[in-house]
């Protein structure tokens, strides 16, 4: 009955000319071209279409069995089903208007989700391929279409990130990536061999140049990649980035070209129509390509020799502040070892201060304490702490002295102040013992030193809160007190230290002694409170510093209050010996002089 029906309406639009055909000769033709799918009659079908005498109505009608076909495709198991509906596949996609048949793939791509993505991108990407090659005018356009419609699908899928995950495939993004790269092929060479550069030829580059920049942000920013060499050739995500990258090359924007043309106020591809979410995505782009070409090393040998590591730096830290400004662990990990790749090309102490007037100087060392403060992960943690400390010893002297100035003001974290106030007394040992510099001594050290000398609140300051701050500033007031007299004075520190003494020394005696108290007088009351407690066996909230502790048994209470007690025995230990040193250095100096 199906077949019947199609060829009724066959007869009925073989005797018409192609401008003549009605909305409602498509619609039946379509009605009944499905039901001889749903009923079965694929020999039928296919007969049809392979006649002479059918080619125009196919030609107008036919993109209306594409959508039916491939569903059945994905679903039927039948093998010589499907290799029947293959052929009636590469039937309509010859034969019909390409045009039309170019929308109903595109609508098709459009249409699954999950694993059903890959799945049909996989199966119609040589349709579309070879739908693209026959149109005669808007081909660029056309390919940029159908290049963005794919891309959004793919972008939906997740990235795989373990070696597992990426040899099985599951969601099939590797397949579809080498598909992509066979896609995009006749249409690269065909950009290559236009020796003209016709207009046309000019608008396909772009769109070229778009869907690259497109796959560099997803999946390529956040890809991981197989990291022993030997496998590297069966990493299909690592394969899909260098062909990427040649497929930039081939189109006349290799990534040496980039990197000369950075810093410039007008990029070479400014003049593309970028959407404005897509011009956002340039900034993760380019840092992904910096990415792949100088850690994962894929095209790095196209780099001229002449530049300086100093230069290269400059032009990847933009990308590595990008790097660092995103969340996710898998992308600002990959900032992380962009910065240790550059760092670790420069001399130390060759890093010249004037660099850090340039913004991405300061901001990443900032991202840097962001990540070691909370990040979850402790491997990335210690790597970024670790990349912090290498960057301050490729730092010149103002360099140093200028990053510790901003970290100091800027960290508000006890341990990372702590860490730079270990750095300064580093850089005055070595100023004092080996080479004297103006920034580690005398009037720029005592500015330095009135941010890491002195308390934030005065005696109402947390001093739980800030004990390793407080701790680092005693042990370097320790240390400059025993290497400096106050004859030499070559610090600036006994100058000063009236003023050290009122604004931290004395503010830290009386702040510890209001702790002390506080914390012993909540231990007593633990105590009291305890035999009730574990009478009831509930747990206990106890107040400090005017803030609730987490509800916990009292004996835990109890550790915790002792702890802090603890804490505060040792600054006051530590304080005590560092006024006992100025009291000795005092007085021999007092008899020096005497003896004078």
């Amino acid at each position: 009955m199906a077949v019947e029906e199609l060829q009724s309406v066959i007869k009925r639009c073989q005797i018409l000319e192609e401008q003549d055909f009605k909305e409602e000769d498509f619609g039946l033709f379509q009605l009944a071209g499905q039901r001889c799918i749903d009923e079965g009659h694929i020999d039928q079908l296919l007969e049809i279409i392979q006649n002479e005498k059918n080619k125009v109505i196919i030609k107008n009608m036919g993109w209306n069995l594409v959508g039916p076909v491939v569903r059945c495709l994905l679903w039927n198991n039948k093998e010589d089903d499907k290799r029947k509906y293959f052929l009636m596949l590469d039937l309509l996609t010859k034969l019909c208007n390409p045009k039309e048949l170019l929308l109903g793939l595109l609508e098709l791509i459009e249409e699954p989700s999950g694993k059903q993505i890959s799945q049909i991108i996989l199966l119609l990407l040589q349709p579309l391929q070879t739908v693209i090659q026959k149109l005669h005018s808007n081909k660029a356009y056309s390919v940029g279409l159908a290049l963005s419609t794919i891309w959004s699908q793919l972008s939906l899928l997740p990235v795989p990130y373990s070696k597992e995950q990426i040899q099985t495939d599951n969601d099939g993004l590797c397949q579809c990536c080498k598909a992509l790269i066979e896609f995009t092929k006749p249409f690269v060479e065909e950009v290559i061999g236009d020796k003209k550069n016709s207009l046309e030829n000019e608008k396909l580059k772009d769109e070229l140049l778009k869907f690259c920049f497109k796959n560099l942000k997803c999946p390529l920013l956040t890809a991981q990649f197989l990291e022993q060499s030997e496998e590297a050739g069966n990493d299909p995500l690592r394969c899909f980035a260098s062909e990427i990258i040649g497929i930039l090359s081939a189109i006349g924007h290799p990534f040496p070209k980039m990197i000369f043309n950075h810093g410039r106020k007008k990029r070479t591809w400014d003049y593309l129509e970028f959407e404005e979410e897509e011009d956002k995505q340039l900034a993760d782009s380019m840092a992904s390509l910096a990415y792949l070409v100088f850690v994962q090393g894929i095209s790095i040998d196209q780099l001229p020799m002449v530049l300086s590591p100093s230069y290269l730096l400059q032009f990847n830290m933009g990308h590595i502040e990008v790097f660092l400004q995103r969340t996710e662990e898998s992308v600002f990990s990959k900032g992380l070892d962009l910065l240790e790749n550059g760092l670790l090309r420069i001399e130390d102490n060759s890093l010249l201060h004037h660099y850090l007037e340039i913004k991405s100087f300061l901001t990443v060392p900032q991202g840097l304490v962001k990540i070691m403060t909370l990040c979850p992960v402790e491997t990335l943690r210690k790597k970024s702490l670790a990349m912090l400390q290498l960057y301050i010893n490729k730092l010149d002297c103002q360099g140093k002295y200028t990053l510790f100035r901003c970290l100091l003001n800027t960290s508000n974290h006890s341990g990372v102040e702590a860490f730079i106030i270990q750095n300064i007394k580093n850089q005055i040992d070595i100023s004092l013992k080996r080479t004297y510099n103006k920034w580690f001594t005398g009037p720029q050290l005592i500015s330095l030193l009135d941010l890491v000398l002195f308390l934030p609140e005065g005696a109402e300051t947390d001093l739980l809160q800030n004990s390793d701050r407080i701790m680092a500033s005693l042990n370097l007031l320790r240390y400059l007190v025993i290497k400096d007299n106050e004859n030499d004075n070559q610090t600036g520190l006994w100058t000063e230290l009236g003023k050290i003494e009122n604004n931290f020394l004395k503010p830290l005696h009386t702040g510890l002694n209001m702790s002390k108290a506080h914390y012993e007088a909540e231990i007593k009351n633990s105590q009291e409170n305890s035999q009730e407690v574990q009478k009831s066996k509930d747990l206990c909230s106890i107040t400090v510093g005017g803030e609730d502790l987490p509800n916990m048994p009292p004996e835990m209470q109890l550790k915790v209050l002792h702890s802090a007690l603890f804490t505060f025995d040792l600054i006051e230990s530590v304080l005590a010996r560092v006024e006992e040193l100025i009291e000795i250095k005092r007085s021999t100096s007092e008899e020096n002089t005497g003896i004078k």
